[in-house]
């Protein structure tokens, strides 16, 4: 119980930080799209290698990662149909289907993991997923999609070379490299990339704190059915379907089934908002839908840990 509010205090107060800078306008108008960038172009791209480059892959190839992989997955593909339905932009579909199933797994998965699971480890399979499949796949469907409404169409050339130049994609295979051959970086090499690193969470964090300093009540205007979509996956779908599966499938009891119903159950990350604001697609979305589901998760994981625990 501890860790699932200690997780959610420490982001909260990042965030708040955010907002009093935001509403003291003291990093300007584009000061929320400026971090977002930094975050991206730099920082993430920094995380996601030093990250990827250290983890033993084999070591995640475990049951866990098999009920990330479908679970996060499924999720992520029940918003489509809904979306497509209510002819929703293209753009609003992706980031919504994004946030449907990708976890906060990095700065709340981790003190959560520790206090609720006693394990901060069990959260490698869900991180491994979301860097090296999730992240690289969403972020290049937006760089390809047409803007809204506009009926652009971009070409096959462009469609192509995408994961060239999305930094996220690039990170992620460069780490996944190092990992798979065993090389090991110098210090004056790794030194750098790290401290870069360091800026990703905090950085995303005041990005999303500073947009929530003017923003409409979350789930209310256009996107209202979106959201409410999306927080409904991510926050009762999402931990549900990893409990069949989980449970029903593969047999897991005890620790290893509260550990894939509790990761499951985590808030939208706000990465997807970073990510959204980068390319410039459905960004009231993406930031109603991580404030609202991040709100919700607390009594969802209170309820799942006096379940399972």
């Amino acid at each position: 119980m501890v860790g699932v509010l200690e997780g959610f205090l420490v982001i909260g107060v990042v965030v708040v930080v955010g907002y009093v800078l935001g509403r003291g306008g003291l990093l300007g108008d584009q000061g929320s799209k400026v971090l977002a960038r930094t975050a991206f172009f730099v920082a993430t791209p920094a995380l996601l290698f030093t990250t990827l480059s250290r983890s033993d892959v084999g070591a995640v190839l475990s049951s866990g990662l098999v009920v990330t992989a479908l679970t996060s997955t499924l999720a992520c593909l029940l918003f489509v149909p809904v979306a497509l339905l209510r002819r929703r932009p293209a753009g609003e579909v992706v980031v919504g289907s994004m946030a449907s199933g990708y976890v906060n797994a990095g700065n709340l998965g981790i003190p959560i993991a520790a206090y609720v699971l006693g394990d901060s480890a069990a959260v490698a399979p869900v991180l491994l997923f979301q860097l090296a499949i999730l992240t690289p796949l969403f972020t290049t469907l937006m760089d390809v999609l047409p803007g809204d409404g506009r009926g652009e169409r971009p070409g096959w050339v462009r469609v192509a070379l995408a994961p060239l130049r999305n930094p996220i994609a690039i990170a992620t295979a460069a780490g996944l490299t190092v990992s798979a051959t065993g090389l090991v970086l110098p210090e004056p090499v790794i030194a750098p990339v790290e401290l870069l690193a360091d800026l990703a969470v905090p950085a995303m964090l005041l990005a999303f704190g500073i947009s929530l300093h003017g923003a409409h009540r979350p789930g209310t205007g256009e996107t209202a059915g979106s959201v409410w979509t999306a927080v409904a996956i991510k926050n009762v779908l999402h931990p549900l379907i990893a409990w069949v599966f989980a449970a029903g499938v593969l047999g897991l009891t005890g620790p290893a089934l509260l550990a894939a119903v509790v990761l499951a159950a985590l808030p939208t990350a706000q990465n997807v908002f970073g990510y959204a604001v980068r390319y410039d697609r459905a960004v009231p979305l993406a930031r109603d839908v991580a404030l609202a589901s991040t709100v919700v998760a607390v009594p969802v994981l209170l309820v799942i840990a006096a379940l399972l625990a």
